[in-house]
């Protein structure tokens, strides 16, 4: 019988604090991904592989998710995929690189994680310049916004894609009425909603998570703000129902998701999510299936490879090309970022996300 040899993969995400929804949703597509991994019984270089997951909780907090992904090098894992968060994946990927370890973020799209040089760095969805510059101009363009405030919350995250936001509003004509700022842990934003209220904005769009966009909803709500409420993939969660409540008007809220297929690919993604009820019990939240792909991803690197080593896959994992996911077709660029990333706009009606359109 063939010697069998463990393979560590770690995951890094918030498994505690306001966010932990999703992080647990990246970490339960980890889970499966490496269940049916196993299940198949791999042999890579000559011998049966047995895959085993590293889960570490970084509470969406930088200091934490620098901590997580040096204990992760420390225990000589073969990859990394994670963190969720840009505000964690950033200066995690310096202590990655040093390592030599490759590292796949399923979910942080501010563009300065693969602009830094380091040849570990992959993402498999599409960044800030792409969703910030979508919504931009989808704002001015398509919901005809005159007045436009913006409210970010100070995060790598919320701050990039406000500002690329910014910039394709002004490139589209659009106008600004002010910025606000908040931060990720932040419950009141009576103030700011009052101040933005008295611009009379027809559009607000908010740059930050779920967990602050629900109660933010709520208090427009309640100072009689009617605009609509645009963002990221940060707020386009089916959890925003159970946070803002009765707060969302039909088609008031307006989001895109890095990612997204259309046409024949629909049947993939929605196969994974019937298979992921089925194993935990749940709906998956949002980035699961972009997990479950960057690790199949990475463990294909590593069968081309013919070797689990870092060094001698993370050519590979380079060079991959017309991998077909769960998520549609993966290829990366020189950068580590996926070619031809797709966004989907959503809106929300009858109690459900409800797809608009998908963007290339």
């Amino acid at each position: 019988m063939a010697q069998e040899q463990v393979v560590k993969i770690g995951h890094v995400g918030p498994m505690s604090g306001a966010i932990a929804h999703l992080g647990k949703d990246n970490e339960n597509g980890a889970r499966m991904a490496i269940e049916d991994l196993n299940a198949k019984g791999l042999s890579i270089g000559g011998k049966k592989i047995k895959f085993e997951l590293l889960a570490e909780d970084d509470a969406a907090d930088p200091k934490q998710g620098t901590a997580a992904a040096q204990k992760l090098v420390d225990a000589k894992v073969a990859g990394v995929v994670g963190h969720l968060n840009s505000g964690t994946t950033i200066p995690a990927s310096r202590i990655y690189s040093d390592a030599g370890i490759p590292q796949i973020s399923p979910s942080a799209t501010n563009p300065k994680y693969t602009r830094q040089g380091y040849k570990t760095a992959f993402r498999v969805v599409a960044d800030d310049v792409h969703l910030g510059g979508t919504l931009g101009r989808y704002a001015v363009k398509e919901l005809k916004g005159k007045a436009i405030a913006v409210i970010d919350d100070r995060t790598a995250y919320g701050q990039g894609v406000a500002e690329e936001f910014e910039k394709a509003v002004k490139a589209a004509g659009g106008q600004l009425v002010g910025h606000e700022f908040t931060t990720d842990k932040a419950t009141d934003f009576m103030p700011i909603l009052t101040t933005i209220k008295g611009k009379k904005p027809d559009i607000i769009f908010f740059g930050g998570m779920d967990a602050v966009g629900g109660p933010m909803l709520k208090q427009m709500k309640s100072l009689g703000i009617s605009a609509k409420f645009m963002g990221g993939d940060g707020i386009c969660t089916t959890e925003l129902f159970k946070l803002a409540g009765d707060a969302i008007g039909e088609g008031q809220v307006i989001c895109a998701e890095a990612g997204g297929v259309d046409g024949a690919q629909k049947k993939g993604m929605e196969d994974f999510a019937v298979k992921y009820k089925k194993r935990f019990n749940d709906e998956t939240k949002l980035y699961s299936p972009y997990v479950y792909d960057a690790v199949n991803v990475m463990v294909d690197a590593m069968q081309r490879a013919k070797s689990t080593d870092p060094a001698q896959y993370l050519p590979e994992l380079a060079k991959t090309s017309g991998y077909k996911g769960v998520t549609g077709v993966i290829s990366f660029d020189a950068k580590g970022d996926i070619k031809n990333g797709a966004l989907t706009l959503f809106t929300y009606k009858a109690g459900k996300r409800d797809q608009i359109a998908v963007v290339r």
